[in-house]
């Protein structure tokens, strides 16, 4: 059958034709718009109020896009929801409660923001690597030495970018003083002094919260919420935030604090790739005074005290004193004329580095160049290890001397137990 245009039709079929397409901006990247193609799609893994800091300042970055967000908490979830559809003026991020479901639907997600609490930290990094997504995890990172190493040989096998969140390693102040300790202008580094945290102790409970009525798994889902942990009843002040201080779920007050400033410290004298070998036992409730000893002679003294901040550490060496802590906007040093050209010291940082001052930046800027973050999986396992063999120490009330090659005590079966935990089904690795 055939169809008869008449003059006018003819010309409007003409004009359609001949008619440029108008392409919003935001398509093409322009405007101040990040194209498509350039976006950076993030989902979040269990973002609770530290989580929701992180993804304030993920979202302020142009080529990145928040998109769901998976909680076994409802209320939590919710509260995320309403934090990205806020800023990004519409109702598109999607909520799931489920983690396997999330990862294994959402192919279009590049990477997560995972702030679990600590007992899901290197197992929820293991899955969302496996499941073919980078990752930036809260710390402390692992629970044991044990599954720090899990978190390093997934990365390596899965080729996934990972960034752990001791932002401090990208904040200037402190890049300074590390900067300061690692060029020899502080003269030969002897002692290094890192900051925990002044309240809980190193010798956590392992008693038991009295049990509560459970509620509805769309409320809270419990069993996923203990996770690998061993099962303990339903307590309402665990979900609240409640669970630190208890050895099942917490790594003590060294570990709060420590996970930041055991890599602080690490990172100024170059020893990253390592861990201490000497943990010399303090009778206190915290650890305060512990010395540890790395195999080149250095010391490093976890103290309670000494800043006027929270997360502080401190290089010694023969010349000179840098410490840093949070609030500061230049490091204490020992002479005003270390900081005489701290301007030049950032930027020969960054020259050198090619890393940004924002720890998120630097995770997205790895996401895609590929290259590792700052504090990346490796970073992350031995200064943690660090954190844990010092734990070990404490718990056993006496000296230990440890292997970083082997990673296990040297001739020490009873602190080698600690070296992992028993995972609980199906929450395994």
């Amino acid at each position: 059958m055939k169809t008869k245009l008449n003059r006018r039709d003819f010309l409007k079929v003409g004009a359609l034709i001949a008619a440029p397409m108008i392409v919003p901006a935001k398509v093409l990247g322009r405007g101040g718009f990040v194209a498509p193609s350039e976006r950076i799609v993030l989902g979040g893994l269990g973002v609770g109020n530290r989580g929701r800091s992180d993804l304030s300042w993920m979202m302020a970055e142009k080529d990145v896009q928040f998109v769901a967000d998976c909680d076994i908490q409802k209320g939590r979830r919710e509260l995320v929801k309403k934090m990205v559809d806020e800023h990004y003026g519409n109702t598109d991020c999607k909520l799931y409660s489920d983690m396997h479901e999330f990862l294994n639907t959402r192919p279009d997600i590049d990477a997560l923001l995972v702030a679990t609490g600590d007992r899901w930290h290197a197992m929820a990094a293991i899955y969302t690597m496996r499941a073919g997504k980078d990752l930036y995890c809260e710390k402390p990172s692992c629970m044991t030495i044990a599954d720090g190493r899990a978190v390093v040989e997934t990365a390596k096998r899965t080729g996934r970018v990972y960034q752990t969140g001791t932002q401090r390693l990208s904040m200037a102040p402190f890049v300074v003083a590390q900067e300061l300790a690692q060029s020899g202008r502080l003269g030969k580094i002897h002692t290094l002094r890192a900051h925990i945290a002044p309240w809980d102790a190193a010798k956590m409970r392992t008693d038991w919260l009295p049990e509560e009525p459970l509620p509805t798994k769309e409320e809270c889902d419990w069993d996923t919420w203990l996770g690998p942990c061993p099962w303990r009843p339903y307590n309402k002040t665990y979900v609240g935030g409640g669970w630190r201080g208890h050895y099942d779920f917490h790594t003590s007050c060294i570990g709060e604090w420590g996970a930041h400033t055991f890599a602080q410290c690490q990172a100024g004298i170059g020893l990253t790739n390592t861990a201490a070998i000497k943990y010399h036992y303090v009778n206190n409730e915290s650890g305060d005074g512990m010395v540890t000893e790395f195999a080149n002679g250095m010391k490093m003294v976890l103290q309670r005290g000494g800043w006027r901040g929270s997360c502080g550490n401190r290089f010694e060496g023969t010349e000179g004193w840098a410490a840093c802590a949070d609030g500061y906007s230049q490091p204490d040093v020992s002479s005003p004329a270390l900081l005489a050209d701290q301007r030049k010291i950032i930027t020969d940082y960054q020259a050198r580095t090619g890393r940004s001052l924002s720890h998120v930046r630097d995770f997205f800027d790895c996401v895609k160049s590929r290259r590792r973050t700052v504090a990346n999986e490796e970073v992350m396992h031995y200064s943690m290890t660090t954190v844990h063999a010092a734990n070990i120490c404490m718990w056993l009330g006496r000296d230990l001397t440890y292997d970083p090659v082997k990673e296990q005590f040297i001739n020490d079966p009873e602190a080698d137990r600690y070296l992992t935990r028993a995972h609980r089904q199906p929450w395994v690795s």
